[in-house]
């Protein structure tokens, strides 16, 4: 057990839950989407639905969008920052059988029109799990840094893949596939034992089949 899963994390107040987690759910979307983003409408399951104002969830949320992390100084004043920077947004509750009962539901719109949804959920001591990517299932803490990879389903991408990994010596810690069509659009999620060089990533966006790389760093 690491020490910081004992004490939690380094944050703004006043809940890991409600708000260290939360903003690290925003920030997984910002990246998801990988542009400015315009727009955010954002749905709370649970207790975030119920308590989101007196625990500073909604100003941990847009934080997160706006790329701050949890120890940022500035994430008290993220709607204030948000309206100064254009960003609309809006929250609203959802119902989600069986979920987390600290899920958020996150929707954004970039600023050259890309679109992109995110489910994930507040497990405690400003730990995450992201469920859901784009209407996809996925599996991922960003405890580890990940790679995110959607690509069509054809043969030979996931050996291209990890093909390049190895020749760069990183090691694969956990890998998900999420194809809910064959033959149509998959998500890769593969978590890491260390860290990619830029070049890996730009090597991976050049392979044929792939629509785009997102690479998280771990929190």
């Amino acid at each position: 057990m690491n020490i910081f899963d004992i004490i939690g994390p380094v944050m703004i107040g006043p809940s890991s839950s409600h708000t260290a987690g939360a903003a690290r759910i925003g920030y997984v979307a910002r990246k998801i989407l990988a542009q400015e983003p315009v727009e955010a409408e954002i749905g709370l399951a649970g207790s975030f639905a119920q308590t989101y104002k007196g625990h500073g969830t909604d100003r941990a949320l847009i934080a997160g969008i706006l790329g701050m992390r949890p120890d940022d100084e500035r994430l008290p004043r993220s709607l204030e920052l948000a309206k100064e920077q254009g960003l609309r947004f809006s929250f609203h509750t959802v119902q989600l059988p069986k979920c987390h009962p600290n899920t958020a539901v996150i929707k954004l719109t970039g600023k050259e029109g890309a679109v992109a949804q995110v489910e994930g959920a507040s497990v405690g001591g400003g730990n995450i799990l992201i469920t859901r990517l784009n209407g996809m299932e996925s599996a991922f803490t960003g405890q580890c840094d990940t790679l995110i990879i959607p690509r069509r389903d054809t043969p030979g991408v996931i050996a291209t893949v990890t093909q390049a990994l190895a020749l760069y010596k990183v090691n694969i810690g956990n890998f998900k596939l999420t194809r809910p069509i064959k033959g149509d659009m998959a998500i890769m999620t593969i978590e890491l034992d260390g860290q990619l060089d830029s070049g890996v990533v730009e090597l991976l966006k050049k392979q044929p089949n792939v629509a785009g790389v997102v690479y998280l760093r771990a929190n």
